[in-house]
């Protein structure tokens, strides 16, 4: 009897062409796992495929409870945004997806696992380090990192083989998405040049095709996590469907940038992640109202190194439960509402509330109800210079001379 294999399939291109290369080449029996982490669009379609060809068990997990419970809600508490644009939809989904293989590996006695991952992309790391992490002696196979092939060869061993595929020459992206996000990659995206065609977005209308007035909504949030919208108590999954219909319908969510990957190299991606986009933006609005300043520009920096942990496929580190522990104090408070004027693909935080709020009207106010002491400004002002007032008057002063290209220093007499 062959070894066996666990495949992450996800129906797509390469994980297809993957379930035939694969005994191919190392003669193992292919199990495919697909895990649901949101709008997978026809999971029995999916397994059925599978078993069209030739895979005696095709397995499916769904993991959207999971996967919104432990990755996405802790990313939103860090405020986690790659480079200050993306929200890591992808990125997530890798951790726990690696967890689920291994666990599949482990129950069925497999040896090995796959994934469609190539060999420039940055999920290969993610999926290979929390496997490595997690269950070492498995072994990993990447065809796409192995067969070299281009992705329109791909295409062409597929039909050459009658796999049945979603992309062709006339629509050649490769598509991953959950509920927390959707990634658009390949074909004209490649130009950085080419504005992303229309027919790359699906959650998100183009901006001048939504409606002329405004939608508000409001999302209620505890300890940092939404917990509800428009007045009405919902669960996550519920939530994030909702919020991403409204918010792509107004076209918010659109992303476009140059992204730095983690194997060195410089990418056109596009995204579409309107729910994520909109609760960042509410979450760290709310965190305005209920941190201080010095919690805010710490955390900051902490999201920063957030961020940069999950995109680096380092979850499963010691250093992701250091920060996570951080982050998970700094929500203690961060209860209360906030209101959102969607627009036309802007969202716009328009108002906001909490019962423990650092905001005092009575002291920000100029109105009768003012308490706040003018008079204690003085010696504060006093105070506060006092230390720029000492240096200037016992250290040199640094000038620029007329031709401002270069300093001298101003001397002072000191007796």
């Amino acid at each position: 009897m062959s070894d066996k294999i666990v495949l992450a399939y996800s129906g797509g291109v390469d994980t297809s062409v993957a379930i035939k290369w694969v005994p191919e080449k190392y003669k193992m029996e292919v199990i495919t796992l697909t895990v649901d982490i949101g709008n997978v669009p026809d999971l029995d379609a999916i397994k059925k495929k599978a078993e069209n060809m030739g895979v005696k068990q095709a397995i499916v997990i769904d993991a959207r409870e999971t996967f919104i419970k432990d990755y996405c809600w802790p990313a939103l508490q860090a405020n986690a945004l790659y480079e200050g644009t993306y929200p890591l939809a992808t990125a997530l989904g890798r951790p726990l997806i690696a967890k689920l293989l291994a666990e599949t590996a482990k129950k069925y006695g497999a040896k090995a696992v796959s994934h469609g991952c190539t060999g420039k992309g940055n999920d290969q790391v993610r999926l290979d380090v929390g496997i490595n992490t997690l269950a070492p002696e498995l072994k990993i196979i990447a065809p796409a990192r192995e067969w070299g092939m281009t992705r329109e060869e791909t295409i062409q061993y597929a039909l050459k083989n009658k796999i049945p595929i979603p992309a062709t020459k006339k629509n050649p992206y490769s598509i991953d998405e959950n509920l927390w996000g959707r990634a658009v990659e390949c074909g004209i995206l490649e130009d950085p040049w080419n504005e992303p065609p229309e027919d790359a977005f699906v959650w998100t209308r183009s901006p001048d095709k939504t409606p002329t007035k405004a939608t508000y909504i409001e999302i209620d949030f505890e300890e940092g996590i939404p917990v509800g919208l428009n007045g009405e108590k919902l669960d996550g999954i519920t939530l994030l469907e909702k919020l991403n219909k409204v918010a792509g319908e107004n076209g918010v969510g659109r992303i476009d940038h140059i992204e730095n990957r983690l194997v060195g190299i410089k990418s056109r991606e596009v995204y579409e992640a309107p729910a994520a986009v909109v609760l960042i933006q509410a979450h760290q609005a709310l965190e305005e109202m209920t941190l201080t300043k010095q919690q805010l520009r710490f955390k900051q920096n902490v999201s920063v190194e957030y961020s940069d942990l999950i995109y680096n496929g380092l979850w499963f580190s010691a250093m992701h439960q250091d920060l996570a522990a951080y982050v998970l104090s700094t929500q203690r408070f961060v209860t209360g509402s906030i209101r959102v004027k969607l627009w036309k693909g802007v969202s716009m935080v328009v108002g906001r509330k909490s019962p423990y709020s650092l905001y005092s009207f009575k002291l920000a106010t100029y109105d009768k109800e003012d308490i706040f002491d003018p008079s204690h400004a003085v010696g504060f002002i006093q105070l506060w210079g006092l230390p720029t007032k000492t240096q200037v008057q016992l250290q040199p002063v640094m000038e620029k001379n007329s031709s401002l290209n270069s300093m001298k220093v101003k001397k002072k007499n000191i007796k």
